[in-house]
């Protein structure tokens, strides 16, 4: 009877546990900008790179995902960093998503692959004030390893400089551009506090279904039939289904992403009953 208690308890205590681990931090997440259509005023917002990495929490002693898993950094990676949260972004460099995301997501971390990565810091969430006040601060960090670096922030005079520096970034293959209001608070919420502009826009789909493909693609997957939540331009969330029959390689064609799986595609912009316009296959969802 008490050995039955005990595997009771314990069960509870290892569930306990396991929950407490899956809990998603409370970030601070981005709107679309809509180019030509905006009606923030630039002039209150900070300007910085998107950055091509994985968010990642740093919550005073571990790395956390959105999604609430750890990120097993080396004990010799943060045994130098503060002891207060910060928000930013994994990296490893510019097109490097795959490569950094296969380090990151190791149970056990791999030094020599490790000293690629930096930590590039856009935010102090627990540090009392406006934005303005928390970039000062973040500017004042001095003493850190050379691998915590804090994102690089500046200001534009109107939209057609904001195009401009997008255009450039993008050429030499960074993802896009972040802009962040200057009164803004840190609040775990989505809002126009926080804005990405980005060339094009990526968003998350469920893997549905398959069609065949014909011709040259007999006998492998045509296209796929996906479901995905889509933002219109009031930002509220519909559900669309369509088919996504661009972007693979004929590796992928073979192989297809499982039914059930998340996949990223790529899109530019919406059509007029809200469905992505030209979308094609990125990559399957880790």
């Amino acid at each position: 009877m008490h050995s039955s208690i005990g595997i009771v308890l314990l069960f509870i205590f290892s569930w306990t546990i396991q929950a407490a681990e899956v809990i998603k931090p409370k970030l601070m997440l981005a709107n679309v900008y809509r180019q030509g259509g905006s009606s923030i005023a630039l002039s209150r917002y900070w300007v910085s790179e998107k950055y091509d990495g994985v968010r990642a929490y740093w919550d005073g002693q571990r790395f956390i995902s959105r999604q609430g898993h750890e990120y097993h950094a080396p004990s010799w990676f943060i045994a130098d960093f503060p002891s207060f949260p910060l928000d930013g972004e994994l990296w490893l460099g510019r097109g490097q998503f795959d490569r950094l995301s296969g380090i990151v997501r190791k149970l056990k971390p791999i030094d020599s692959e490790w000293r690629q990565v930096v930590y590039m810091v856009f935010d102090m969430p627990e540090q009392v004030g406006i934005f303005d006040q928390r970039l000062r601060a973040m500017r004042n960090l001095t003493g850190y390893p050379q691998w915590l670096r804090i994102a690089k922030q500046w200001r534009v005079e109107n939209e057609a400089e904001l195009i401009n520096q997008l255009s450039s970034f993008v050429a030499n293959n960074a993802e896009g551009l972040m802009l962040h209001d200057q009164h803004s608070l840190y609040s775990a919420k989505r809002s126009d506090d926080l804005i990405k502009l980005k060339p094009r826009f990526d968003q998350e789909a469920r893997v549905l279904s398959y069609v065949e493909g014909k011709g040259k693609y007999l006998g492998m997957m045509g296209a796929l039939w996906v479901e995905a939540i889509i933002l219109d331009g009031d930002n509220k969330s519909n559900r669309h289904i369509f088919k996504i029959g661009s972007g693979f390689s004929d590796d992928e064609r073979k192989n297809p992403p499982a039914i059930g799986s998340e996949i990223t595609f790529h899109y530019s912009g919406l059509t007029s009953q809200g469905k992505p316009r030209f979308a094609r296959f990125w990559r399957v969802r880790q």
